[in-house]
């Protein structure tokens, strides 16, 4: 990671987003030194241009942004740093700095998706998801078609609280299925793509 400091007098912009629903959050400077401590403590911490000092986001109200990424231009004078808020961000008491609501997506598959895969990289004892992909592809395919049947049955039966429950058990286990294959979500969505061009 180079970067270019000098273009704004040794400070860089550092735009925070937040790595679960995509907004952004705030807009912040960095000079070496913060980036430095951001990526030492995992916490996002900031050059103030009033106070001239580093202040690490959330040492007073304890709502800190843990990092998940950081990522660099194309230019390599800005930062964005992708994070888990740990609560609202803005001194307002907002969830912004720009008055939005952070609020999950469809952009929360992404992210379970990457927990999936960290399971099968980095397995750990206490979870469930490790254990499926110790227990192999027929186990992991069974499952796919075990919450398959239940969500038809529910469907059929109309017991909509049901249905939702196994409708987020399959898809779990489809995700865990397709990660099991070496592909993911955005391969089947490829396919989606291409037919609704074609």
């Amino acid at each position: 990671m180079k970067l270019d400091f000098e273009k704004n007098n040794g400070l860089i912009p550092a735009i925070i987003q937040d790595a679960f629903t995509g907004r952004v959050l705030m807009l912040g400077f960095m000079n070496e030194e913060a980036l430095q401590k951001t990526k030492k403590t995992g916490l996002v911490t900031f050059f103030s241009r009033s106070r001239q000092t580093l202040w690490t986001k959330g040492e007073t109200s304890g709502n800190y942004l843990k990092v998940v990424d950081i990522l660099v231009d194309c230019d390599q004078d800005t930062l964005l740093i992708k994070a888990h808020p740990q609560g609202p961000v803005c001194h307002t008491g907002k969830d912004t700095c720009f008055a939005e609501q952070n609020r999950g997506s469809l952009q929360f598959l992404e992210y379970l998706e990457e927990i999936i895969e960290d399971r099968k990289k980095n397995p750990q004892s206490d979870s469930y998801t490790s254990k499926l992909f110790v227990k192999g592809i027929n186990k992991i395919a069974q499952k796919v078609g075990e919450e398959a049947t239940e969500v038809v049955i529910d469907a059929v039966d109309g017991n909509n609280e049901r249905l939702l429950e196994e409708s987020a058990d399959l898809i779990y286990h489809l995700l865990v299925l397709l990660k099991a294959r070496g592909f993911g979500l955005r391969d089947v969505v490829k396919i989606l793509e291409e037919r609704h061009s074609g």
